[in-house]
């Protein structure tokens, strides 16, 4: 081999290493929008973090339509985005098809499966945070009566209600839990309207205090309970500042976390199944000014008991999605 072909297969191999290091991540938004002050707004947080970490830039895209889902992987895969991470279970056929074209392609997906070697499967344990959510709640209730509102009725959203009504029961075990769902189709994630009605029905139900997992559809289930002088519990991001001093807790989903650590690590990035569980800081509830004066010493007390027996082992919160099924009601 000459000098000069020595030399160019360097600099070859130095262009392929630095297009490596330099590809840009990009996040795909969910049907909702980037900011529905719930699911999609935290992962954009996580992307904002790491920006101004890093210094660095990210592609994004809003999904406008259930038919943009594949366009917009094979496009930002096309202009060589790497990783690109996506949020919701919406995505998994697709990017199930999509991955194995792009193989040099490193993908993260939020809520789902997605069996591919070039794919991060980012899984929570919602049920544990809903259960933590659901102590509080019962200990918050004077009426004994408590709701949960979900977005689009699917498994994985039935997963919070049932760890929600096993966190009210185990405090409270004569509490009824009221639970309604939006929806069957991915409009359910951003109908406030329709959130306000099913949470007015509930208080005239005796609820006093709702809880709302469903996108964009929740800020109307805030905003109704706070109209009518009962409280709330947010969802995914710290929704305590929305309806200050009437929203009791937020249920925190840490798609941040998820989207934060899936940009840092960029073209790095490990597949295979990464479970975020409360041991992991994946899920829990939000403290801050805005709901202090409504938690109780007592609440905190019971609440972090029931934490520390999750994490042990002692408590096992039932999956929905393992069995379609919930013990209670």
């Amino acid at each position: 081999m000459t000098l000069m072909k020595q030399f160019l297969g360097a600099a070859a191999t130095l262009a392929l290493c630095a297009g490596a290091a330099t590809a840009e991540p990009a996040l795909i938004y969910d049907l909702g929008g980037k900011f529905d002050k719930s699911f999609n707004e935290a992962a954009y947080g996580g992307a904002e973090r790491w920006k101004a970490e890093t210094g660095g830039s990210y592609k994004e895209l809003e999904m406008q339509s259930e038919a943009q889902r594949e366009q917009a992987l094979r496009r930002l895969a096309e202009t060589g985005a790497n990783p690109i991470v996506m949020t919701g279970f919406a995505f998994g056929d697709v990017l199930n098809a999509v991955a194995p074209d792009y193989p040099n392609t490193k993908f993260a997906i939020i809520d789902m499966v997605v069996d591919q070697p070039n794919v991060r499967s980012v899984v929570f344990t919602e049920e544990q945070g809903s259960y933590l959510v659901g102590v509080m709640a019962a200990m918050a209730s004077k009426s004994g009566t408590v709701g949960f509102i979900g977005g689009m009725d699917i498994p994985l959203i039935r997963k919070f209600g049932c760890g929600y009504a096993q966190g009210v029961v185990a405090a409270n075990p004569g509490a009824k839990v009221i639970q309604n769902m939006t929806g069957t189709t991915p409009t359910a994630w951003n109908d406030p309207v329709k959130g306000a009605e099913l949470a007015s029905s509930q208080v005239s139900q005796g609820a006093d205090v709702i809880y709302a997992a469903a996108g964009g559809t929740g800020i109307g289930v805030l905003q109704a309970a706070a109209d009518a002088g009962i409280l709330s519990i947010g969802v995914d991001s710290n929704q305590n500042h929305l309806q200050p001093g009437k929203v009791l807790t937020s249920m925190l989903k840490r798609v941040d976390n998820a989207v934060y650590d899936a940009f840092k690590s960029g073209t790095d990035l490990e597949t295979g199944i990464n479970v975020m569980d409360l041991a992991a800081g994946g899920v829990g509830y939000a403290m801050d000014e805005n709901n202090a004066a409504l938690v109780t010493p007592e609440m905190l007390a019971a609440v972090e008991a029931a934490a520390a027996k999750i994490i042990s082992g002692e408590i096992v919160v039932h999956d929905y999605m393992s069995d379609n099924t919930c013990p209670v009601n």
